[in-house]
């Protein structure tokens, strides 16, 4: 989505996405680095974020900000996520594949890496503003 976004911005033109880097193009809000950049870039900005609706700045909702809601399959976003937390030293060790998504259905990951509760619920508050 990055990528499609970063190339509408620029009129199609690939240069700015071969020379800045995503986490530029589309710092991540959550960060504090990421909310500096994002804050600095001109406009139209570009941001990304895994927050939960209910974490966004009061301010976004009275903006004219627009927003784009990607939404993975559960099935690939357990995957993924089990894979990365495998890697991923600051998690503990995930366990078999059926250990790992046990955890995740329940909401109770974030040992894992599944910080946001339960997938549902999380996909659940962004539909409810569309």
């Amino acid at each position: 989505m990055l990528e499609i976004l970063s190339l509408i911005r620029q009129d199609g033109d690939p240069k700015w996405c071969r020379s800045v880097p995503n986490w530029d193009r589309g710092p991540w809000l959550e960060t504090l680095l990421g909310y500096r950049r994002a804050r600095d870039n001109p406009r139209p900005r570009i941001i990304s974020s895994h927050l939960p609706v209910q974490m966004f700045p009061k301010a976004f909702f009275g903006s004219k900000a627009k927003v784009i809601y990607t939404v993975r399959d559960p099935k690939d976003v357990l995957v993924s996520l089990f894979h990365f937390a495998r890697i991923f030293r600051p998690y503990k060790d995930p366990g078999t594949l059926e250990e790992f998504m046990e955890k995740f259905l329940e909401g109770d990951g974030a040992k894992f890496g599944v910080f946001l509760g339960v997938w549902g619920g999380f996909i659940g508050n962004f539909w409810d503003l569309k």
